[in-house]
C-alpha cells in the first residue's frame, strides 16, 4: 500500500476514503450510544445566537469525523507538497494522517481537538511563507488572529501562541515589531468577543475564559496496557524516521530543515498543553496528529526495505481495526 502512496495519483483519494471506512467501522458496532464531547468552548455558546451541539450519535459523528479528516488529509497533502516539504510529490501525508487521527477511538469522533487541525493546517500554510516573505508583520498578525480563533473552538490552543515566536526564531531575524504583530492578532479576536461580553452586561466575566491555562499541571492519566501495545508500531516508527531525517538532515534544503524544527516544537507544545482540558482525554492529541503525520511522511518516502516499511504499516494498521474489535 505505501508504494501506491508513494506515487502522486489523484485517484488515492479513493483509496484514502476506503481507508477511512476500514477504520472507523469497528468502533460504529461497539460505540456508546452517545459521544457528550463539545465542539467548542462553553464560553462560545453565550456568544452565539444558536448554541453548537456536544452530544450526538455515534454514527453520524464518525461520519463528520470522517469527512472532516478527509478534508484536512487533502488540504494537508496539498501543503506539503506545494511546499516540497518531503522532496518531491506524493499522497503519503495525506494516507498517514488519516491512519493516524483513526489511532484511539476517541480520535474517531468529531471533536473541537480535530476541528482545530482547520486552523493548524492553515497556520502551517503561513508559517512556511514566513521562511521567504520579505515582510512579514502581516502573516505574524494572520497567525496570532488564527491561534485567538482557534483557542475559541478549543482553549489550548492559544498556546500556539508560543509555536508562532518560536517559528518567528526559527524562520526570520529578530524583529520585535513581527513579535508584537502577533500578539495584537490575537487581543483582536477577543477585542470582539469583549465587546460582546460588554454588550450583553457579562464583561465581568472575560477574564474568567482563561482561568483553566491557571489549572494544576499534571501528566495526562489515559492510556491504559493495551493502548501502549497499540503504540508500539507507533514508536517504531518514530525511531526509524529519526535515524532517516538524522541521516539526511543536512543534506535537505533549510526551508525542511526548518520545518521539521518546527513540527516538534508545535507536537511538544501540544501535547504540554493537555492539562488545560484533561476531560477530552486522549482526543486532546489529535492535535499532534498534523505534524506526526509529516514525520511519518517524510519516513515511509525514504525508506528503502520495503517489507520492513510494509510491515509496519501493516502493523499499524491491524492493531487500530484489532483493538476497536475488541473492547477487552
Amino acid at each position: 500500500m505505501i508504494d501506491i502512496f508513494r506515487r502522486f495519483n489523484p485517484l488515492n483519494i479513493l483509496w484514502l476514503a476506503i481507508l477511512l471506512f476500514i477504520l472507523r467501522a469497528g468502533f460504529v458496532l461497539f460505540a456508546p450510544a452517545a459521544i457528550p464531547l463539545p465542539l467548542a468552548e462553553p464560553f462560545v455558546n453565550t456568544i452565539l445566537p444558536v448554541k453548537i451541539a456536544g452530544i450526538l450519535e455515534p454514527g453520524i459523528s464518525v461520519f463528520w469525523a470522517g469527512i472532516v479528516v478527509l478534508v484536512q488529509a487533502v488540504l494537508l497533502n496539498y501543503l506539503i507538497n506545494n511546499h516540497n516539504l518531503l522532496g518531491r510529490p506524493s499522497f503519503l501525508p495525506a494516507l498517514m494522517y488519516v491512519t493516524l487521527s483513526g489511532l484511539f477511538t476517541p480520535f474517531l469522533v468529531l471533536s473541537a481537538p480535530l476541528l482545530c487541525n482547520f486552523v493548524l493546517i492553515w497556520m502551517l500554510y503561513k508559517f512556511l511563507d514566513l521562511y521567504k516573505a520579505e515582510e512579514s508583520k502581516s502573516l505574524a498578525y494572520d497567525l496570532g488572529m488564527l491561534a485567538a480563533v482557534g483557542s475559541l473552538i478549543y482553549l489550548p490552543f492559544t498556546y500556539l501562541m508560543i509555536v508562532i515566536w518560536i517559528a518567528l526564531i526559527i524562520f526570520r531575524p529578530f524583529d520585535w515589531r513581527e513579535w508584537v504583530a502577533s500578539l495584537i492578532g490575537y487581543i483582536t479576536v477577543y477585542f470582539f468577543v469583549g465587546v460582546i461580553y460588554y454588550l450583553n452586561d457579562r464583561l465581568p466575566y472575560l477574564r474568567q475564559i482563561w482561568a483553566p491555562l491557571g489549572s494544576t499541571f499534571a501528566m495526562p492519566q489515559v492510556l491504559d496496557k493495551y493502548d501502549f501495545l497499540l503504540l508500539i508500531p507507533v514508536f517504531a516508527v518514530l525511531v526509524l524516521g529519526t535515524f532517516k531525517l538524522q541521516e539526511n538532515f543536512f543534506k535537505s534544503y533549510v526551508l525542511i530543515r526548518k520545518a521539521f524544527q518546527l513540527l516538534f516544537f508545535i507536537v511538544l507544545v501540544a501535547a504540554l498543553s493537555y492539562y488545560v482540558r484533561p476531560e477530552f482525554g486522549l482526543s486532546h492529541f489529535l492535535l499532534c496528529t498534523v505534524p506526526a503525520a509529516i514525520f511519518f511522511a517524510y519516513y515511509f518516502l525514504y525508506a528503502g526495505k520495503r517489507w520492513v516499511y510494509e510491515t509496519l504499516f501493516f502493523l499499524l494498521l491491524a492493531s487500530i481495526i484489532y483493538f476497536q474489535f475488541n473492547n477487552f
